[in-house]
C-alpha cells in the first residue's frame, strides 16, 4: 500500500495543507498536490471524505481517502512508517504539540481573514491562483455571496477575532517558554564534546527543536500554523510583500517575538522552497 500512488488536495492559503504537504516532502514521499478554489472546493471534498465535511487536506491513496490533516497524519505513520520525522518513542510527544498547534489553526485564520476582507481583489487572486478561467469566473462574479457566507462560516467578527487573538497568544508565549527551557537545558548540560558539536552544526546552526534533539513534525506542526502569521520568505503566499501588509499586518504585534523568529528560522533552515513544483489544477 505504500507504493501506491498518493493525491493531495488542498488549497493554497491553507496552513493546514501546507503542514502535510512540508510532512510528505521532508520524509521524501511521492504525491501529486491538487490545488482547489475556494467555495469550489466543497462538494467534492463532501463527496470524497465521506464525513459530511468539506475541509482541506485531504490525501487519496487509491480508493482510500483520508480527510482531516491527524487522520493523514495518523495513517502516513501507519502505512509509511518508520516515519523520520516522528522517532520511536516520542510520537505522543510530538502528537500533542501537533493537536494544540491545531486547535489556533481556525482562530488564525480568523484573525487574518477580518483585515485581508478589506481588500477584496488581494483575496481574489489568492482564491483564484491555481483556478481555470471558468472558476476564475464565478469567483469574480459570485464573490459578493460567498464573502459574507464564508465571514458567517468562520466567524469573522471582531468579538471572535478578539477571542482568537487571545488564543494565538497564548500558544505564542507557550512557545517562547518552551524555547526558553531548551535554551536553559543546554546551558545546563554545559559545552558538548567536539565530535557533539560538530554534528549539531551539521544539523542545524540556530534552530532549537521542540521535541528531542533533532527536527521532528512536532516543529512541521507548530511552524506551519504559525506561518501566515510570521510570514516566511519561503513560503509563496506568506512571504509576499502585499500578504504581510494588507492580511498579516495586525501579527506585528508578535513579529519580533522570539516565537515567530523561531518560525522563521525553521522554515530558512529545514523548509526550502515551497512548490518546488506547482500543484496542479483541479479537473
Amino acid at each position: 500500500m505504500a507504493n501506491r500512488a498518493l493525491t493531495l488536495f488542498t488549497i493554497n492559503m491553507s496552513h493546514y495543507s501546507e503542514k502535510i504537504r512540508w510532512l510528505l516532502d521532508y520524509e521524501e514521499i511521492p504525491y501529486q498536490e491538487i490545488a482547489l478554489t475556494p467555495a469550489l472546493h466543497t462538494v467534492p471534498m463532501w463527496l470524497k471524505g465521506r464525513r459530511a465535511q468539506t475541509t482541506v487536506p485531504l490525501l487519496q491513496s487509491g480508493k482510500t481517502c483520508i480527510q482531516d490533516s491527524p487522520r493523514i497524519v495518523n495513517w502516513l505513520a501507519g502505512h509509511h512508517s518508520p516515519l523520520d520525522s516522528m522517532p520511536s518513542g516520542k510520537q505522543q510527544e510530538i502528537l500533542a504539540i501537533q493537536q494544540r498547534f491545531d486547535a489556533i489553526g481556525k482562530p488564525v485564520a480568523r484573525y487574518l481573514y477580518l483585515p485581508g476582507f478589506a481588500h477584496d481583489a488581494l483575496i481574489r487572486t489568492i482564491w483564484t491562483q491555481f483556478a481555470k478561467p471558468w472558476e476564475r469566473r464565478f469567483i469574480t462574479l459570485a464573490y459578493p455571496l460567498i464573502k459574507p457566507a464564508f465571514r458567517i462560516k468562520l466567524r469573522i467578527y471582531p468579538r471572535a477575532v478578539t477571542q482568537a487573538e487571545q488564543l494565538i497568544d497564548a500558544e505564542i508565549r507557550w512557545l517562547e517558554q518552551r524555547l526558553q527551557q531548551l535554551e536553559q537545558g543546554e546551558q545546563e548540560k554545559g559545552q558538548p564534546k567536539k565530535g557533539q558539536k560538530e554534528k549539531q552544526g551539521r544539523q542545524s546552526k540556530k534552530c532549537r527543536y521542540l521535541v528531542g534533539d533533532a527536527f521532528s513534525f512536532a516543529d512541521i506542526a507548530a511552524a506551519s500554523i504559525l506561518a501566515p502569521l510570521a510570514c516566511p520568505r519561503e513560503h509563496p503566499i506568506y512571504g509576499e510583500a502585499e500578504f504581510r501588509a494588507k492580511m498579516a499586518g495586525p501579527a506585528q504585534q508578535w513579529a519580533d517575538s522570539p516565537a515567530l523568529q523561531w518560525v522563521r528560522d525553521i522554515y530558512a533552515e529545514h523548509r526550502g522552497k515551497v512548490w518546488a513544483k506547482l500543484p496542479a489544477k483541479a479537473a
